[in-house]
């Protein structure tokens, strides 16, 4: 929730003061928030410091926009093939820390029996080990990241210049609609500067920005019900698996996908353009949420055999299609921008709004699927939430254009 509503803002400041103070900062409340999660002996303690992460690290928005910065449409969709990489290294890193380190004065008396500190704060130890690695992250930051955004101004001789604005606001209109009308000739002289939010919201903008939280819901929304579905006894609906079987699987998929989208996603880019390996990702919606009670009736009526595991593999296949559909999106996010000066805040409104579906998609989803396992209730009624979702999804899918060099905007 806090990185929802101060990720939009983070986003606009990176595109005045440059990318690399955000990042920085970002990683500070990495580190901060993680020891005092370690420290916090009360559940108060843990909000708070999980509240200042998410209101601080506005990096989900800014790094993607300093991909945009050093990458061109030639060369975006390979870069965009390793950001799975982070996820998929935390993902199985992560876990890892967090079990094997938790409560090391007892796990381990032999090295860390003796520390008070630790047998105090038994989660202090797996809260470290990111912070530490932030920490040493923020130095290399510093030290050297090179700045991609090159109009960046220091923030307070943007605040400065801001109240001095104010004052002046229909002599700096007046100013910029005479620069608009000079000509291309001066146009190409003087760079680009990032424009005010209501002037970013564009019809390109709000198409992007559509079809970008519709998938976003349609992804979080199924993520949110695998689990649920694969947990829920079989006579209720579900598939009868243990929670290590779960995890299992679900870890196996992740990886399945991140190797997937590194090695092939340019290559089909490259053949079939962006607009078509989004719309059928999001079409691929569809049969992934027909599978869930297919799967089940098939358990019911064989058990849980070859043929129940082969629809299961057949819908986590499905679902690499969908997660192709997020460098997809930040290829028209890229186009669809006014200029390029204004990149941060046109990804931070993308941003934004998959931050909401993150909130709002998992809730509404989990609870139409606990309504729909109630006795006397229709047990489909969830699937038909998702089948809504996924047809609105592909609705707004055909908003778009096959290639989003079609919006490119040279400036």
């Amino acid at each position: 929730m806090a990185q929802a509503l101060t990720i939009l803002h983070w986003s606009q400041l990176s595109d005045h003061i440059g990318r690399k103070p955000l990042i920085l900062t970002a990683l500070f409340a990495i580190a901060v928030s993680m020891f005092s999660f370690g420290l916090s002996k009360t559940f108060v303690g843990l909000v708070i410091s999980r509240v200042f992460c998410g209101a601080f690290n506005g990096s989900n928005g800014v790094v993607k926009s300093m991909v945009m910065d050093i990458t061109d449409t030639t060369n975006l969709p390979k870069a965009y093939g390793y950001m799975p990489l982070p996820l998929m290294l935390g993902t199985i890193v992560g876990p890892l820390v967090g079990g094997s380190l938790s409560r090391p004065a007892d796990r381990f008396p032999n090295i860390f029996g003796r520390s008070e500190l630790l047998k105090t704060y038994p989660y202090l130890l797996p809260c470290a080990v990111p912070a530490i690695f932030a920490s040493v992250a923020w130095l290399v930051t510093y030290f050297r990241f090179k700045e991609s955004v090159s109009t960046s101004a220091p923030l307070l001789g943007l605040l400065k210049g801001w109240f001095s604005r104010q004052s002046h606001t229909q002599h700096s209109m007046t100013s910029s609609n005479a620069m608009v009308s000079s000509g291309a000739a001066n146009s190409e002289q003087v760079p680009s500067k990032p424009l005010p939010l209501r002037a970013s919201l564009t019809p390109k903008v709000l198409t992007v920005t559509a079809s970008y939280v519709t998938m976003a819901v349609l992804y979080m929304a199924f993520s949110s019900i695998l689990p649920l579905f694969y947990a829920t006894p079989i006579e209720l609906g579900g598939l009868s698996l243990d929670p290590p079987r779960i995890g299992a699987i679900l870890a196996a998929s992740g990886l399945a996908h991140g190797i997937f989208q590194l090695l092939f996603y340019a290559r089909l880019n490259d053949r079939f353009g962006a607009g078509a390996i989004h719309t059928a990702g999001v079409s691929s919606g569809i049969p992934i949420v027909i599978l869930f009670p297919v799967i089940n009736v098939l358990a019911r009526v064989h058990g849980v055999g070859l043929i129940v595991w082969l629809c299961v593999a057949v819908q986590h296949a499905l679902t690499t299609s969908l997660m192709m559909c997020y460098p997809c999106m930040a290829l028209f996010i890229r186009a669809a921008a006014p200029n390029r000066a204004s990149l941060g805040t046109t990804n931070g409104i993308a941003q934004m709004v998959a931050a909401g579906a993150r909130i709002i998609a998992p809730a509404s989803a989990a609870s139409v699927f606990s309504y729909s396992m109630r006795e006397g209730h229709d047990a489909w009624m969830v699937y038909y939430y998702l089948m809504a979702i996924a047809f609105l999804a592909l609705g707004t899918s055909l908003l778009l254009p096959r290639d989003p060099s079609v919006w490119e905007v040279r400036q």
